[in-house]
């Protein structure tokens, strides 16, 4: 039986063809974009047009767009480059009890240096209700940054509804879109947002690129100060193999967007759970209104980890952490008032480009295997 990879959430492999796309520089094509002479030429070609179909994907215009090392970069930009640049104006952030670490870590730091965060709670199904949000702004705050969708439970946020509020209220708005650009469509202006967080290794791209969408107009500090690359924003010599692989793997994201065989082979796999687990297992995040590739299930009253650890074939993920025999439970799911032995139990598999109805077939086995129903 063959290794089955259902961690899609957490990393995706390169896409051969977005590796074909950077062999070129990485064998030749060495010039440093910022030169003048003809070995510049074709790696300052390469970047601009990664950046346009970045943009592409987005709807945006290509000077929106600016490239860095990742998800974890983009969105300390966008909460630290706010931050920093309006503080004569107020030092009010709020965000959401189930961000990723790489926006909640920040906002800590922030709140060292003087920031006010607030983190707006999420209902059972990890949903945030916008008039939350709205209840929530005052005269200082300067930014709300929720993200598009849950990497734990893939639960949608009304990103549209928020906007409004935030537009209404002169705020700038950030989403941290890591999970959900190349799943559903991301334009940020139906999202209504200023900014905007995209991570290349969740969509066939390498793990060390990523971009930062900053509307024209977006007042920010740059992340890092030197030769004034990326339209300033971002100085640093560019990672020009790198930046045309996210492109590239951008390009193909555009065409599976709108693909409905992820959603059909996420339900075939519930329907499987459902018919061999009955009532043994439980569905977290909101039904309907998730990431079409993401199922989080509980096995109620197991043990998550003791799972996985009978079935290594599997690679999936839990929510929870064991140290010296005591399980911690999912922060995500613990905001979700998640009862700690469902929330025990929880695993999140998560398709992608490459799985096949034969790899859920084989996990259905491997998991009834590995419980006693």
């Amino acid at each position: 039986m063959n290794q089955i990879y259902l961690d899609y959430n957490a990393s995706t492999p390169i896409a051969p063809e977005v590796l074909a796309e950077m062999y070129p520089y990485l064998q030749g094509n060495y010039g440093n974009p910022s030169s003048s002479h003809w070995a510049s030429v074709s790696t300052k070609e390469a970047i601009l047009e990664a950046r346009i179909k970045v943009a592409a994907l987005l709807r945006c215009f290509p000077d929106e767009v600016i490239f860095t090392s990742g998800g974890s970069e983009s969105n300390n930009h966008a909460l630290k480059g706010v931050f920093f640049a309006h503080k004569e104006k107020g030092n009010h952030i709020i965000t959401t009890t189930v961000e990723h670490p790489a926006i909640l870590n920040p906002c800590s730091f922030l709140e060292r240096l003087g920031a006010e965060v607030t983190y707006i709670n999420v209902d059972e199904a990890g949903r945030i209700l916008p008039e939350a949000i709205e209840s929530a702004i005052n005269e200082r705050t300067i930014l709300i940054s929720v993200m598009h969708a849950n990497n734990e439970v893939g639960t949608i946020q009304p990103l549209g509804e928020i906007a409004e509020i935030a537009k209404k209220h002169g705020i700038l708005f950030h989403t941290d879109a890591a999970q959900s650009v190349g799943k559903i469509p991301v334009h940020v202006d139906q999202l209504g947002v200023d900014l905007a967080t995209i991570a290349g290794h969740k969509l066939y791209a390498p793990k060390g690129i990523g971009a930062l969408y900053v509307r024209r107009g977006t007042k920010i500090e740059p992340y890092s100060h030197g030769a004034g690359h990326e339209h300033g924003m971002r100085a640093g010599t560019e990672n020009v193999p790198y930046i045309v692989a996210l492109g590239k793997a951008a390009e193909m994201a555009m065409l599976m967007q709108d693909n409905n065989e992820m959603s059909r082979l996420s339900e075939y796999f519930l329907e499987r759970l459902v018919a061999k687990f009955g009532h043994l297992i439980k569905l977290n995040g909101h039904p309907t209104n998730r990431l079409p590739n993401t199922l989080n299930i509980s096995f109620i009253g197991l043990d998550a980890n003791e799972i996985l650890n009978k079935i290594p074939k599997i690679a999936a993920s839990t929510g929870s952490a064991c140290h010296a025999g005591m399980t911690t439970i999912s922060p995500v799911l613990k905001a979700m008032q998640i009862d700690e032995t469902v929330a025990r139990g929880a695993i999140r598999f998560s398709l992608g480009k490459y799985t096949n109805k034969n790899d859920i077939d084989q996990a259905i086995m491997l998991l009834e295997e590995a419980i006693i129903v």
